[in-house]
């Protein structure tokens, strides 16, 4: 059984953020299981804090001790009657003994230990020319803009893959605080981009902005998390709810576990601290 630890706060956010602190983990390496959830209560009265379990440390496997032989009995020893004299014979000559030729023990081949299978990362698909029509436009004025004022040099590069739906790239160095932590900054120039761009009016356009193809290696990361969490579901039969996520990367984690035996995904709370939740599944049989 893994160690835990029960801690409260004002919200589950603030619960894990101080289990974390007081464990010195990331959130990859724990398990959150909500014990009570906040309430509000009226006018402050009433008002309950949130509680979580936080499982940590390595995942014990169950020792099997091999059963212990019972003591045979112990036989006592008769007295054995004494043996008849016997006539004396000649002696016999020894014959040497034979030499007996040690045959070379056969060499044991050693098997290769598996290797794991290397990470795969997908080629970016290629996007063609660049595309500059009114959108196009509209999006690079933006974007140029809203760089500007924040210090950044970053290129701006605008594809057309499909009709109605615009593939943005920046391209620089020093991107990394364009991104923010875990792609929250880069989401929100894009709802910026979107909505400047859509409220000008005409046919509405999807606009989807990414930088050192960050949006790939994400969904590479959600996919590898949620399939160690819903083993850990299965191995261990208690629900794990995850770190708030917007609703793309809630639509991956829900895929990558669509088909995934023992479990079952379901999302809980309200934007932006909406959360999937990996569940084990009762009716499955293992």
């Amino acid at each position: 059984m893994r160690d835990y630890i029960d801690v409260t706060g004002k919200n589950e956010d603030e619960a894990i953020s101080k289990a974390l602190a007081q464990l010195g983990l990331d959130r990859d390496d724990v398990s959150v299981e909500v014990l009570e959830r906040a309430k509000s209560g009226f006018l402050g009265l009433g008002a309950c804090p949130a509680k979580i379990r936080v499982y940590y440390g390595p995942e014990e496997e169950e020792e099997i001790l091999p059963p212990v032989p019972k003591p045979e009995p112990v036989r006592e020893e008769r007295p054995r009657p004494a043996a008849p004299e016997r006539r004396e014979r000649p002696e016999r000559k020894e014959r040497p003994p034979r030499e007996k030729k040690e045959r070379p023990a056969p060499e044991k081949k050693e098997r290769p230990a598996p290797r794991p299978e290397p990470v795969r990362e997908e080629p970016p698909v290629p996007l063609g020319e660049e595309v500059d029509d009114e959108k196009a436009a509209a999006i690079r004025t933006f974007l140029k803009g809203l760089l500007e004022h924040m210090d950044s040099a970053a290129e701006v590069k605008v594809y057309l893959p499909e009709k109605g739906r615009y593939k943005v790239i920046l391209e620089g160095q020093g991107l990394g605080a364009l991104i923010g932590r875990r792609g929250e900054t880069l989401d929100a120039i894009q709802q910026l981009t979107s909505y400047a761009v859509n409220r000008s009016g005409g046919p509405r356009v999807r606009i989807h902005l990414d930088a050192e193809n960050y949006r790939a290696k994400r969904e590479q990361s959600l996919q590898h998390l949620a399939r160690k969490v819903a083993g850990k579901v299965v191995r261990y039969r208690r629900s794990v709810t995850l770190e708030p996520m917007n609703a793309y990367e809630r639509h991956v984690i829900h895929t990558a576990l669509q088909d995934f035996e023992g479990v079952t995904t379901y999302s809980t709370g309200m934007d932006p601290n909406r959360r999937v939740v990996v569940a084990w599944d009762r009716g499955e049989r293992h």
